[in-house]
C-alpha cells in the first residue's frame, strides 16, 4: 500500500459527517463578511438609512477646510452617529476605484458631522474605515463656535477643533460620569454689595437673565468669592456657567471658592495640570451634563457647557489667555462669540481695565460694575512716586539703586508684615521717547513706534520709513532717550540692605502662591506676585521706565494692569498700606495708579486709538515670513479697499538656543513682517481675502510658508 493511499484511506476514516461538514462552511461563509477594521472595505454592505457621512477630516491646513463625504458601511450604521470620532481613507485618487468604491489613501482621524441620504460629490464614495469611539464628542453647538473662531482668525475649523476637543481616553471614557447633582439655592450678594449694581446683576443670572457687564474689581483677594457667587447664581436658575482665567493659581483660588460656597461636584477643573485622563473625564462630565459649571485656563473657553448661562473672564489684559497655537484666538474673543452664539450673561472682570473692556462699555454692548470712588479709594493703599527729580536729589539713593523714600517704605513695612518688591523680567526692551518729556517717538505717516538700529537712524517699526529730522510734537525737543533694560534690584542687593530680614523670590524658576504674613521681602516679577496673609503692609515697584517704555502699543496699560495687580495685594490705606513707584509722576499710567483710575486711563488710551487708527477701534493683521514669500502673498492676496499696507519690515532675528515666540522666524533666519489694517466693520472682510489667499498658497507645493495672524498682541 502506497503511502498516498494509506493517507487517503486514513481521511476517509477520519472524515467528519456531513451535518458537521455544512456546519464548518456556514462558519467559514460568516468570517468572510467585512469587519469594522481601518482598512479599505470591498463589498460591504450600506447602511439601509443615511448611507452617506459627512466627515470633517483632522487636516489643518487651508485650502482642505471643508467637509468630505463618505460611505457608511453597513456594520458601522450604529455607531457612526453626528459627533463621533472616525477613521477615514484619504487622498486616493479617481482612478483608484473598485467595485463602485474609491480605495487607497492613507488613514486619517475626523469627526462625524452629519448623516445624509444623498452626496453633493457625483464620484464614488470611499468608506468609513473606522468609528474610533461611539461617544459623541463634537455637538452641533461646539462645531459653530469653531467655524466662527476660524473665521475671525482666518484659520481652519480642524485647528480650532484641536483645541476645543481634548485627546481621547479609552479608561476616562468608559468610565460612567456622575449623576447631576439639582440646582443650588440662591446665593447672597455677599460682597457684591460694594459694587453699585453687583445685587441686581447676581439677581438677573438668578432670573434666567442675560446680564453684560465689565466689572472693575476692588482692591483685595475678595474677588474669587465674588466669582464664586455670580457661577451660583447662574447654577440656581438652571443653567451652566464657564469661567476662564490666567494661570492655574487663579484656578486654584476660584477653585477653593466655589467649594466652600457650594460643596463638592457642583464644578468642574479643566487645567493641563490634570493630566490627560482626569482631564478628559472631567470634560465628558461636562459633555454628558453630569457637571453644570466649568472653571479653567485657556483651553476651558471652548467648553462644553450644557445650557449655558453665563461665561466670564478674569484678567483680559494677561498674555496667557492669548492661544500660541493656530489659529491663535484669543479668550476674550472667544467668550464674546460665545455670548451671542447661546444668548447667555457675560462678564470681564479684572482689577485694572484694558482698552478692549473700555470699548465694550462705550459701545453699549456691556454695563459697567464698578463701586463708587469714595469705596475705591477706601480699598487702596497709599501710592507715593519717585520721578527723576527725586532721584537726581538723592545721589547716594540713586548710586545704591534704591531711592530713600522706597527705602523708607520698605523699613517701616517691616516692622508690620511682608513687603512686596515687583521689578521688570528681563526681555522688556523700551522703545524710544523724548529725553525732556518722556512722550513715545511715533512715526509721522502712520504713528508707529520709532526705532534705533544699530547704525544709530531712526526708523518706523511698523512701515518701515526712517525718520531723519524727528521732533518731539509735545514740547518741540530734539533729543532722544532710551532706558536701561533690565532690573535695578535683585534679592541678593535686598539682603545686604536688610540683612536681619529673610528674602523669598517668585518668578520664572519658581512662582510662589501664598507667603506668611510675619516680615519678609518678597521679590516677584510682574505676574508672579504670591499672595500675602492678612496683605502686604508694602510694596515697592522698581524700574517703572523699563516698563512703560516697552516697544508695544499697550506698553502703558499693560504697566498699569501690573501695577495694581500688585498693589492690589496690599492692605488698604487705613491699615497702613503704602505702595512706591519709582517711576516719572508726570506720566499718564502713573496718575491712574495713584488716583487709583484704571478705567479713566481705558477710556483716554481708546479715545487716543480712535483718533490715529489703532486696535481695537481698528482691525489690524500680521504677515510674516522669508521677504520673498510676504512680498508674494501681498502681491496675490485681494484685500478690502480700505485696507492699509504698513511695511514690510525686518524682524529680529531669533538666536540659536532661544526659544521660538510665535511667528518669529526660525533661529537664523532673516524674516519681513507686514500689517494690514482695516477701519471698524471691515474686519471680516480681512479675515476672509487674508485667509483665500493664505489657502491659495497652501495649496502650491513647494512654496514658502507665511505666517498670518488676525489681532497681534505685539504690534510694536
Amino acid at each position: 500500500m502506497s503511502s498516498e493511499n494509506g493517507q487517503a484511506d486514513g481521511d476517509a476514516r477520519d472524515a467528519p459527517p456531513p451535518e458537521q461538514l455544512a456546519l464548518i462552511r456556514e462558519t467559514v461563509r460568516a468570517a468572510r463578511v467585512p469587519r469594522a477594521k481601518p482598512r479599505t472595505w470591498r463589498g460591504a454592505a450600506l447602511a439601509g438609512e443615511l448611507p452617506v457621512a459627512r466627515v470633517l477630516v483632522d487636516k489643518g491646513v487651508l485650502h482642505l477646510d471643508r467637509y468630505f463625504d463618505y460611505a457608511v458601511p453597513e456594520e458601522l450604521d450604529a455607531d457612526a452617529q453626528p459627533g463621533v470620532r472616525v477613521r477615514v481613507r484619504f487622498g486616493a485618487g479617481r482612478h483608484r476605484v473598485r467595485d463602485g468604491r474609491r480605495e487607497g489613501g492613507g488613514l486619517i482621524d475626523g469627526f462625524l458631522v452629519e448623516r445624509r441620504a444623498e452626496s453633493d460629490y457625483s464620484g464614488p464614495l470611499a468608506a468609513l474605515a473606522q468609528v474610533v469611539s461611539p461617544e459623541p464628542v463634537l455637538s452641533e453647538e461646539l462645531l459653530g463656535l469653531a467655524r466662527a473662531v476660524a473665521d475671525r482668525y482666518a484659520g481652519s475649523v480642524a485647528d480650532v477643533l484641536q483645541l476645543a476637543v481634548p485627546p481621547r481616553n479609552a479608561r476616562a471614557e468608559k468610565r460612567p460620569s456622575p449623576d447631576p447633582l439639582p440646582p443650588p439655592e440662591t446665593p447672597g450678594p455677599g460682597s457684591w454689595a460694594r459694587y453699585e449694581q453687583g445685587p441686581g446683576f447676581l439677581r438677573a443670572l438668578a432670573a434666567g437673565g442675560a446680564p453684560r457687564a465689565v466689572w472693575n474689581a476692588l482692591p483685595g483677594p475678595e474677588w474669587s468669592e465674588e466669582l464664586a457667587r455670580a457661577v451660583a447664581a447662574t447654577l440656581s436658575s438652571g443653567r451652566g456657567a464657564l469661567v476662564v482665567l490666567p494661570d492655574g493659581r487663579a484656578v486654584a483660588r476660584l477653585d477653593a471658592a466655589l467649594t466652600a460656597l457650594l460643596g463638592d461636584g457642583r464644578h468642574a477643573v479643566l487645567t493641563a495640570d490634570a493630566g490627560p485622563e482626569k482631564r478628559y473625564a472631567r470634560w465628558l462630565a461636562v459633555r454628558r451634563g453630569a457637571v453644570r459649571a466649568v472653571i479653567g485656563t485657556r483651553a476651558a473657553m471652548f467648553a462644553p457647557v450644557a445650557g449655558l448661562g453665563l461665561v466670564a473672564l478674569w484678567d483680559d489684559g494677561d498674555d496667557s489667555h492669548s492661544e500660541p497655537h493656530a489659529p491663535q484666538p484669543h479668550a476674550r474673543e472667544v467668550l464674546l462669540l460665545r455670548a451671542a452664539q447661546d444668548g447667555c450673561g457675560f462678564l470681564l472682570g479684572s482689577w485694572s481695565c484694558t482698552v478692549e473692556a473700555a470699548q465694550l462699555v462705550e459701545t453699549g454692548w456691556a454695563g459697567p460694575l464698578v463701586a463708587g470712588r469714595d469705596r475705591a479709594r477706601s480699598a487702596a493703599p497709599l501710592v507715593r512716586t519717585v520721578g527723576d527729580t527725586d532721584l537726581a536729589r538723592d545721589e547716594a539713593a540713586r548710586a545704591a539703586r534704591l531711592p530713600t523714600l522706597a527705602w523708607q517704605a520698605a523699613r517701616e513695612g517691616l516692622r508690620h508684615g511682608p513687603v512686596l518688591v515687583q521689578v521688570p523680567r528681563r526681555g522688556y526692551v523700551p522703545r524710544m521717547a523724548c529725553a525732556n518729556c518722556r512722550a513715545p517717538a511715533r512715526c509721522r505717516h502712520c504713528s508707529g513706534p520709532l526705532e534705533a538700529p544699530g547704525s544709530g537712524d531712526l526708523r518706523c517699526g511698523w512701515c518701515g520709513r526712517e525718520e531723519g529730522g524727528w521732533h518731539c510734537p509735545e514740547c518741540g525737543g530734539f533729543r532722544l532717550r532710551a532706558q536701561v533694560v533690565g532690573a535695578r534690584r535683585t534679592a541678593e542687593e535686598l539682603g545686604r540692605a536688610f540683612p536681619a530680614v529673610p528674602v523669598r523670590t517668585s518668578g520664572r524658576e519658581q512662582v510662589l502662591d501664598t507667603v506668611p504674613g510675619s516680615p519678609a521681602l518678597v521679590v516677584s516679577t510682574p505676574g508672579a506676585e504670591p499672595v500675602a496673609e492678612g496683605g502686604y503692609a508694602a510694596a515697592l515697584l522698581l524700574d517703572g521706565w523699563a516698563m512703560v517704555n516697552r516697544p508695544d502699543l499697550r506698553a502703558g496699560e499693560d504697566a498699569l494692569r501690573r501695577w495694581i495687580g500688585a498693589a492690589g495685594l496690599v492692605r488698604p490705606q487705613s491699615a497702613g498700606g503704602t505702595v512706591v513707584v519709582v517711576a516719572e509722576p508726570t506720566l499718564r499710567p502713573v496718575q491712574a495708579l495713584v488716583r487709583w483710575d484704571p478705567v479713566g486711563h481705558a477710556l483716554r488710551e481708546l479715545s487716543e486709538r480712535a483718533e490715529l487708527g489703532f486696535p481695537p477701534v481698528s482691525r489690524m493683521a500680521a504677515v510674516a515670513g522669508p521677504p520673498e514669500a510676504v512680498a508674494a502673498f501681498l502681491a496675490g492676496v485681494e484685500l478690502p479697499a480700505e485696507a492699509e499696507v504698513l511695511g514690510p519690515v525686518p524682524l529680529p532675528v531669533t538666536p540659536p538656543g532661544r526659544p521660538r515666540r510665535p511667528g518669529a522666524p526660525p533661529p537664523g533666519e532673516h524674516w519681513e513682517r507686514a500689517l494690514i489694517r482695516v477701519p471698524p466693520g471691515r474686519g471680516a472682510a480681512l479675515a476672509h481675502a487674508l485667509k483665500t489667499a493664505q489657502a491659495a498658497r497652501t495649496a502650491r507645493a513647494g512654496a514658502d510658508p507665511v505666517w498670518v495672524r488676525i489681532d497681534p498682541p505685539d504690534i510694536g
